[in-house]
């Protein structure tokens, strides 16, 4: 049985916090790595499998003079793929350990013989399915998990809109006090943009299929990508989206949202069989879909 439904106040934020891209590479990296030294254990960079772990920035102008140059823009596109990298080659313990939670659940899924009429699909699965299935198997190891289901209304800068994700709340440390883990099972779609420079995609490729990272680790990515995704347009002289905005990227997960605890997801019987295919008399094909052995049509007169 579905469990109560609880709101989460929206996370708020100001410019005063965000990480200034004003051109100043050390800066900026002093900033960005002096977050990464806290309550870090080591480095664990990408295998290629797309498992990797993992603040805010304006949608106004925000000191992009002295990439219009080619020199600049090269300079650029460096620095944000250094970030984004050493972003998520930095973990902590309790993001490993989710991690690997979550990657064993949706590895299970995949074995399961669970028949789904949803056809939203990630990784592989069905996504409604694998966020039940990940959100039972963090329940079983013991998290504090739930599904959220954020909701925003529209803006004069952003439409409204909403999103599904999942998240770990931990208070185990007296002294961290509150940990966010976020679980993101769409991660890298979420930047993807059609015909977006080669710089951009491969800043995009760096990321994750499924992210699963504390909420300041999140932050700091939406923060490059938005920041990245705008300089990607202005440079190819092409309008950006309102829903490609920072402020839009991170309504969706730092907006307000309902938590819920769902039914557990049960498996069904379901040994091979395809579901029989409904046949329409009004379709032309009515005697391919029909086995031909056994059977005798009766001719129909037309009168």
């Amino acid at each position: 049985m579905p469990g109560v439904a609880a709101r989460l106040p929206v996370t708020p934020w100001s410019s005063d916090d965000t990480l200034k891209f004003s051109g100043d590479s050390e800066s900026l990296g002093d900033m960005v790595f002096g977050f990464l030294g806290e309550d870090s254990s080591g480095s664990s960079c990408n295998s290629g499998d797309g498992w990797v772990h993992g603040e805010d920035c304006g949608d106004g102008a925000d000191g992009e003079e002295g990439f219009d140059n080619v020199e600049g823009s090269k300079a650029f596109w460096e620095e944000q793929d250094q970030l984004v990298q050493a972003i998520l080659c930095r973990t902590s313990s309790i993001e490993s350990k989710i991690r690997q939670v979550t990657k064993e659940a949706l590895r299970e899924l995949k074995l399961k013989e669970t028949y789904c009429v949803c056809r939203r699909r990630v990784a592989g699965v069905c996504q409604n399915c694998a966020e039940k299935e990940v959100w039972g198997q963090l329940q079983t190891a013991g998290y504090n998990s739930a599904i959220c289901k954020s909701k925003w209304k529209s803006s004069p800068d952003i439409p409204s809109g909403e999103h599904s994700y999942m998240e770990v709340v931990d208070r185990s440390s007296a002294k961290k006090g509150e940990v966010r883990v976020v679980i993101e099972l769409n991660f890298r779609a979420e930047f993807e943009m059609a015909r977006a420079s080669a710089e951009y995609n491969l800043l995009v490729s760096r990321l994750p299929e499924v992210f699963v990272g504390k909420s300041e680790r999140l932050k700091a990515l939406i923060k490059i990508l938005c920041h990245a995704a705008k300089k990607c347009m202005k440079e190819k002289k092409m309008h950006m989206g309102p829903w490609r905005k920072h402020k839009y990227m991170q309504a969706k997960w730092f907006g307000t949202c309902e938590r819920t605890a769902p039914a557990p997801m049960s498996p069904v019987d379901f040994p091979g069989r395809l579901p029989r295919q409904r046949v329409s008399m009004l379709t032309f094909d009515l005697l391919e879909n029909l086995p031909a052995a056994g059977l005798n049509f009766k001719a129909v007169e037309v009168v």
